[in-house]
């Protein structure tokens, strides 16, 4: 993990100053609500329906344990005792007190962490594959490269009040973990055909009212160039995108207007000026950033033996053997795996963890990852270097916390967002509607047999929720003041992207488990081979599941 140096502590030191002063100043009557607003959202915290919500940075998902208790302080002392884990893998408190903010921020810099550009109209926190360093199928690590993104877009004086705000996401493997496809600029790590690293760049991805799927504007950008290119980007960006129209501000907007092709010449027209220049990265700028992400002391352990004995231990334990195919995944180094711990038990908003889990989760990573953590794009928490032979322990560990339930990938292992719960933006509320399809889909043989299904919630329009992009994706509306639900489906977020289509009128809360009930009927009648999902939705279409949802009963 990247360790801060003087200088970094200082600006964050300086920074929560700043802020304290600003919040004093506006608890005196100082400042206009409407002069704080672009002061407090600089410092990621929002005003939602029930209290505040400050949101802080976790960097491309990584987290140390000394960071995990810290967080655990913060909700049990400055909170209701959990947080939540957002879909940019960051973490959100949803219920400090105003004149405390700046005392959780002093906390936080204690450890490294910070909300700075959490919110707002900038360059907000760069997200990663949280299997990033360790997963087999990865070309290029691309943590030393969102961390170089990071330093280059805090407090960037150019970039501070973009028309809107602004998301990169970066992947180095070849499956897309990361979603680039979705992002304002998406980053795809590859080697031409002489070896040598570099991005694929795609722009004007996103989600929200207008739901787009990035351009590809550059095949291969040499690595030594990304700083300058991105500043190319974002120069175009700020000098061409709309400022009189939020909702027509993100770049996707401009992108589109102007043609990928138009978008990319600018691009190009503006980085002749910038290539080669100071933001050129030198070989030991790089190898400085890697220099944080070193091999962890990985034992030399005989892989087919600790096979053998994880598959005895699984045939002797039914419910360790499927947890076992469902929270761990292949790790590049032999005799070691990623285990991912789901936040997904039914009954708790998706994403919530509790201080306790916090601090015992903190616990297990010291003892069996290497004191580190990643936090996911699903909202779960990944223990990315487990030795094989430590997996039964950690589970069973992990059933006394409540963090065991073996549903990633499955139907109820969902994206949601806090919905009208929370967020004042909402139109409906999101968690119960989860927890009722948690409930009605609750034989978990069932939900093997399924296989794998992206189901995403949002309780309204800006998607936080990325109901755009589930397999089966849901959508909270209002109707006349009710709440009322709106079904997507064949949305995909990996390597083959694809945006929702809507099925067609919405349905009451009460009515979405059966709704649910009837598109999984439907899945199950017409899929071949023990294909997914998305593979028999995309091959018989709309039209059956649209036919079976709104039949009228005889």
């Amino acid at each position: 993990m990247y360790v801060y140096d003087d200088y970094d502590h200082q600006i964050v030191r300086d920074r929560v100053a700043q802020f304290r002063n600003q919040t004093q100043r506006y608890l005196a009557g100082e400042l206009k609500d409407e002069e704080f607003l672009p002061l407090r959202l600089q410092n990621g915290l929002y005003i939602q329906r029930l209290a505040p919500m400050l949101r802080v940075n976790v960097p491309y998902g990584m987290l140390n344990t000394t960071q995990l208790r810290k967080l655990a302080h913060v909700a049990r002392h400055y909170d209701k005792g959990y947080v939540h884990v957002s879909t940019r893998q960051n973490i959100q408190f949803n219920w400090p007190e105003l004149p405390e903010v700046p005392d959780i921020l002093a906390e936080l810099a204690e450890v490294e962490m910070h909300a700075t550009q959490s919110s707002g109209s900038c360059i907000r926190n760069v997200t990663s594959d949280q299997f990033a360093g360790i997963t087999p199928d990865e070309i290029v690590d691309p943590r030393p490269y969102c961390e170089i993104i990071r330093q280059w877009s805090t407090f960037h004086p150019e970039f501070a009040f973009l028309p809107r705000k602004f998301k990169i996401g970066v992947t180095g493997a070849e499956s897309d973990r990361a979603a680039v496809q979705l992002h304002d600029i998406g980053l795809e790590m590859v080697k031409n055909d002489q070896g040598e690293i570099g991005f694929k760049v795609l722009v004007g991805g996103g989600l929200g009212r207008t739901p787009v799927i990035a351009s590809v504007i550059r095949e291969f950008l040499p690595e030594e160039q990304i700083l300058s290119y991105l500043d190319a980007i974002i120069r175009v960006y700020n000098q061409f995108g709309r400022r009189d129209n939020k909702y027509k501000a993100r770049i996707k907007i401009l992108v589109k207007a102007m043609g990928a092709d138009k978008f990319a010449e600018k691009v190009e027209a503006e980085w002749e000026h910038l290539k080669n220049g100071p933001t050129t990265l030198t070989s030991e700028e790089i190898q400085r950033a890697k220099s944080f992400f070193t091999e962890h002391a990985y034992e030399s352990l005989d892989d087919a033996q600790a096979e053998a004995a994880l598959q005895k231990q699984a045939a002797d334990n039914v419910a360790f053997g499927k947890w076992l195919s469902r929270n761990t995944r292949e790790h590049r180094v032999a005799g070691y795996t990623a285990v991912t711990l789901s936040l997904k038990p039914t009954g708790v908003a998706p994403g919530d963890i509790t201080d306790g889990q916090l601090e015992a989760i903190a616990d297990l990573a010291d003892q069996y990852s290497f004191g580190e953590v990643r936090t996911t794009h699903e909202q779960n928490i990944v223990l990315g270097d487990v030795k094989k032979s430590d997996l039964y322990d950690l589970w069973q560990a992990s059933k006394t916390r409540g963090f065991a339930t073996p549903n990633i990938g499955t139907l109820t292992d969902m994206i949601c967002c806090p919905g009208g719960d929370f967020c004042s933006l909402a139109n409906a509320k999101s968690i119960p509607v989860a927890e009722a399809i948690q409930r009605t889909f609750d034989d978990m043989d069932y939900l093997y047999d399924l296989g794998d299904i992206d189901l995403n919630i949002s309780g309204c329009m800006n998607a936080c929720g990325h109901h755009h992009i589930g397999h089966i994706g849901i959508l909270g509306v209002d109707k006349k003041g009710e709440e009322f639900y709106q079904i997507q489906l064949g949305g995909n977020a990996s390597n083959d992207a694809s945006l929702g289509k809507v099925l067609g009128p919405s349905f009451s809360r009460a009515d979405m488990p059966s709704v649910m009930q009837k598109l999984i009927d439907v899945f199950v009648e017409q899929r071949q081979d023990q294909e997914l999902f998305i593979d028999t939705y995309r091959r018989i279409g709309l039209a059956p599941f649209k036919e079976r949802v709104y039949a009228k009963a005889d």
